[in-house]
Parts: structure tokens; C-alpha cells; sequence
């Protein structure tokens, strides 16, 4: 048959566990963990493709991907249900030489290319699933055309303090980009790589099929030095929008607060570059006579009879009388009881947690369990865990699973402390 011929396909890495996001991702993928009430954060770069005319998406996934393959099915909210492209879910697969997990971003777009070949395309952008912003691709592609570059790296400039946190990239006047730099220790410019990158599809293609065989291969650590060495033509592409990794509880937390703002800095409300997501259809709000709400957001058939402030509530979740929730993040299906106070929190999906509980109260305390991840004065409770009926949960605090009154000493989880069940699983 005639050659199917797309100009720019996307390929979008939601592979990633989120180690950082702790038991917030024990059980499900980053990229398909909720946020803002109503999405989960893959919703974000899926409606920038489509907002920006790119309607062939790759999504590639591997850590617990059931969550992910049910919220993007065959992309109907996104309008990616196409005959021609269209999302596509790219699981690693058995070949040949037997089952290979992808163990780099490009080694993942290597195994792939059977794919992106299907399209012959003249370009490739590769996402990650995990970040929040709007951006539009098309503009990014127009200037990679103007410079007629090999790859465009999106690029925003950070505080000069927080840049060794990213690759760091050094451009001339022109934005051409000389040298980079790894998460340097003390970085020379304040211009950083956001993962995002447009490939013409030629240069792409003679890189990952050179580097085949470098472990881990990265397109950071491998594919952008060795296409710079060989003189290929690497440009920066500056953006100034919204853009946050919500690789962290607290940036996570921060992320989700900022919604609430009266004229919020990332606007989900905007009519021209609209959010889709997969909505479950669900009875509408009920707000009892004896509920309270302000700065908040609301999701679809969240029964509220108790008090919220300051919230990000997701949808199908129960506000019993007398709870108070204040600066925290409750997660779809989740049941809050009666007279329980909740302060800043993040309450993963379908968790049950009892009357008369206490939770986020205190001193910040160094975490127990693991500092690189809880250390910040959130207490995290991850997806289907049980809170038994009266118990006082410190800050900082991690818990998982069904916990039991016996579980706590004293009906206390002090700051610090965490109750985490073997595997979470039942």
C-alpha cells in the first residue's frame, strides 16, 4: 500500500517508577499518578501533542504500566483514537534475542524503531511523562527548521543555585549549544535541558543505531555528546512558560497547591489549549448544608459534608461531618471520616481513613524511613491503605497499607515515623 507519511511523530517516555514520589508510585507508574483532582500527570503532555497538531503519540512504558495502558486506552479523551497514528502503548517485548526491559530514555526509543519507521517521519520529539506545563510543539518545531538543526533540546534558564540539579546547557549568541554539562557541581550557566527534544529524524536514527550497544544509553549522557562531537548542529530552544517535574512530595505538593491560586500561574480554564483527560462518569458534587469550602478544587461526585480549605479534592471522595482538610491533596475515591483533622497531607487513591484521626500535627522531624524522599513537613499515605479510627499522625510521616490501631504506639505515628505494610499487598 501507499506509504503512511507523518512530519513529526511523539515519542513519550512514561516508563518511570518515581522513586522520589514514594509510596505515592509503589503500586502505580509515575506518569498515572492523579493531580489537579482530575488528571494524572500524563494528561499533560498527551494535550500538548494534540493541542499542538502532533496526532501519532508513542507511549513507552514499563513500571507497572496497567494503571497507564487503562487511562489512555486508545486515546479517545485526547482525540487520539485515529485510524492513521494515534496513541500507542509500547510495552518492552520479546524479540529474538529473548525479553530486554528498556534500561536508557534512547535505549527505549532503539527498540522502538520498527515503530517510528511505520511513520516515516522527518522528525521525532521525544517527552517524558512526568511533567507539568503547556507547551506547543509546533513553535519548537518551527525554530528547529529555521536553524536547520539536527536536535533542538527545549531549554528553560533557572536560578543559577538550583541549575546543578539538570544538564546544564552552554549556548553561543545564536543558541547554538557548545558544551554540556551533567548536574555539575558548580554550573556555568543557569540554561537547563527540560528533557524535551526534537530530532530530525535521519540524525536520530544513525545516533541510536551507533551507540546500540552503550549501556544504559541516555539521551542526555550519550546521544546529545556524541551527535555535538560529530558536528552535528545542537541547538537550545528557550522557554519561558510554566514548567515544573513534580519529581518530589514537596515539588509535587507545591504543584498541586498552585492550581488553587486565584489567577493561577498554569491555568487549567483555558478555552484554546484545553487539558483532556479519561473522566469516569460519576454522580455530581454533593455540599451539605453543614460543609465549608474555599480556595479549592473540586472533583466530580465528591460528597462534602465537613470543611476544606486550601484543597486539591479528587473525584468520588467523601468529606465526612466534623473532618477539617486543610493544604493537602485527597486523591480520587478516597473516604475521610468524621471529626478527622487532616493538615497538609497527600491522601493517595481509594484510602480509607477513620473518625476522630489527627494527622499531619507537630514538629518536623528527620525522616526514619528514607531521607532522600521524606523530607518535607507532608505526611504521605499511599494508594488503598487503611487509617484505623482515632490515631495521630506526625509530619513527615510515610504510611502503606492496612494498617491496624496495633500498628500505632500509643495511637501515635510521631514526625518522622512511617508504618509501611511488606509489598502493600493484602
Amino acid at each position: 500500500g501507499k506509504m503512511i507519511k507523518k512530519e513529526m511523530i511523539a515519542m513519550l517516555l512514561a516508563g518511570g517508577q518515581g522513586s522520589r514520589l514514594g509510596v505515592l508510585t509503589q503500586k502505580v507508574a509515575k506518569p498515572a499518578v492523579s493531580f489537579g483532582g482530575k488528571y494524572r500527570i500524563i494528561d499533560f503532555p498527551l494535550s500538548n501533542c494534540i493541542n499542538s497538531g502532533v496526532d501519532t503519540v508513542g507511549v513507552l512504558t514499563q513500571y507497572q504500566p496497567l494503571r497507564l495502558n487503562a487511562h489512555i486506552g486508545i486515546g479517545i479523551p485526547w482525540d487520539l483514537d485515529r485510524n492513521v497514528g494515534g496513541v500507542t502503548i509500547l510495552p518492552p517485548y520479546e524479540n529474538s534475542k529473548g525479553s530486554d526491559w528498556y534500561t536508557g530514555t534512547a535505549n527505549a526509543i532503539f527498540q522502538n524503531l520498527e515503530y517510528i519507521e511505520s511513520y516515516n517521519p522527518d522528525y521525532v520529539l521525544i517527552l517524558s511523562g512526568d511533567h507539568i506545563y503547556k507547551m506547543d510543539y509546533e513553535i519548537m518545531l518551527d525554530y528547529h527548521k529555521a536553524n536547520n538543526a539536527d536536535v533542538s533540546i527545549a531549554a528553560m534558564t533557572v536560578p543559577i543555585e538550583e541549575a546543578s540539579r539538570f544538564g546544564v546547557l552552554i549556548a553561543d549568541e545564536k543558541n547554538m549549544i557548545m558544551e554540556f554539562e551533567e548536574k555539575p557541581e558548580n554550573p556555568r550557566s543557569n540554561l537547563v535541558s527540560m528533557g524535551i527534544y526534537i530530532f530530525s529524524w535521519k540524525a536520530l536514527r544513525e545516533s541510536l543505531i551507533y551507540l546500540r550497544d552503550e549501556p544504559g544509553c541516555d539521551f542526555g549522557k550519550h546521544i546529545i555528546p556524541y551527535m555535538h562531537s560529530k558536528g552535528d548542529r545542537v541547538f537550545a530552544y528557550e522557554y519561558s512558560g510554566y514548567w515544573k517535574d513534580v519529581g518530589t512530595l514537596e515539588s509535587y505538593w507545591e504543584a498541586n497547591m498552585e492550581l488553587i491560586d486565584i489567577i493561577p500561574e498554569f491555568n487549567l480554564y483555558e478555552e484554546y489549549w484545553k487539558i483532556f483527560t479519561k473522566s469516569d462518569i460519576i454522580t455530581p458534587q454533593y455540599i451539605s448544608d453543614k460543609a465549608y469550602i474555599s480556595r479549592s478544587i473540586i472533583g466530580e461526585g465528591v460528597e462534602i459534608y465537613g470543611s476544606v480549605v486550601n484543597s486539591v479534592i479528587g473525584a468520588g471522595v467523601v468529606i465526612e461531618e466534623g473532618a477539617e482538610v486543610r493544604d493537602s491533596i485527597i486523591m480520587q475515591g478516597t473516604h475521610i471520616g468524621r471529626n478527622t483533622k487532616i493538615q497538609k497531607s497527600i491522601i493517595a487513591e481509594h484510602v480509607e481513613v477513620g473518625d476522630n484521626c489527627n494527622i499531619g500535627v507537630g514538629e518536623y522531624t528527620e525522616s526514619k524511613y528514607d531521607k532522600k524522599v521524606y523530607n518535607a513537613d507532608i505526611v504521605t499515605i499511599g494508594e488503598k491503605s487503611i487509617i484505623p479510627r482515632g490515631v495521630t499522625i506526625g509530619k513527615n510521616t510515610a504510611i502503606m497499607g492496612e494498617t491496624r490501631i496495633e500498628d500505632y504506639e500509643d495511637a501515635v505515628l510521631e514526625s518522622g515515623d512511617y508504618i509501611v505494610k511488606a509489598g502493600g499487598i493484602r
